[in-house]
């Protein structure tokens, strides 16, 4: 992955923790100069050093944790390279470029709302950079929509892909319609793999309900910080 860079996830709540751990930590220390302001010191140093140790571990998922969940979840499909594929949610292409990468004779299509609180550089512009640098740029399609209303007719893509998005969508009706759009837009026979935080087994839930084969749940899975799910399940050709 020379040359490609993937952000950091959720850069303000790194920010904060490593910023705030390092503040309590740093007051903790001077405090015993003061006998007055003595006492605090030890509750300082015990809240700062396990924010520190929360940002260092998030910061360890963006930039390498994540590579390996990534491979994980496209290892759970057969590939023939000629698949065309949907990755919502791309962010900086961390899922879609590695996808493009196996499907030498396909395409894929990037679709994100570009959102700069859930991914450092999250654009357009680093995704097209990452699928130049990485050579697969020309099968590579960047597109701007949102999960819960995907601007792609029925039945389109072999596979389709999401890793740690359709959490971000704050209410349950909306993680639902996120969903069922990944579902409507699935081909029958297609595979749908996703790799989500706290909700992944209600997405799992609602895909039973719909109609899936060849379930595989993987889990539970450490990243960032909230445990984690991995799943693929394959669209029934007959609904």
């Amino acid at each position: 992955m020379a040359g490609e860079h993937y952000g950091i996830d959720a850069p303000t709540v790194v920010r904060n923790l490593a910023l705030g751990g390092t503040a309590l930590v740093v007051i903790g220390m001077v405090l015993p100069y003061w006998p007055a302001t003595a006492a605090a010191s030890p509750n300082l140093i015990a809240f700062g050093i396990p924010m520190l140790v929360a940002a260092a571990w998030m910061l360890a998922s963006s930039l390498w944790l994540k590579k390996l969940v990534m491979r994980r979840l496209l290892d759970e499909r057969a590939w023939s390279g000629g698949e065309t594929v949907l990755d919502v949610g791309a962010g900086r292409g961390l899922v879609a470029i590695a996808a493009a990468r196996r499907v030498p004779r396909g395409r894929i299509h990037a679709v994100d709302l570009w959102q700069g609180v859930d991914l450092s550089g999250n654009n357009p512009e680093g995704l097209h950079r990452n699928a130049v640098a990485a050579g697969v740029d020309a099968r590579l399609q960047v597109d701007t929509g949102d999960a819960r209303s995907l601007p792609y007719p029925d039945n389109m893509f072999d596979v389709v892909t999401s890793m740690t998005v359709i959490h971000n969508i704050p209410d349950p009706a909306g993680r639902q319609k996120a969903i069922a759009e990944i579902w409507r837009v699935t081909k029958p026979g297609g595979q749908i793999l996703i790799f989500d935080i706290r909700h992944a087994r209600s997405y799992l839930k609602q895909l039973r309900a719909l109609g899936v084969q060849g379930v595989k749940l993987t889990g539970p899975i450490l990243l960032w910080g909230p445990v984690g799910w991995r799943f693929s399940v394959i669209k029934a050709t007959r609904q």
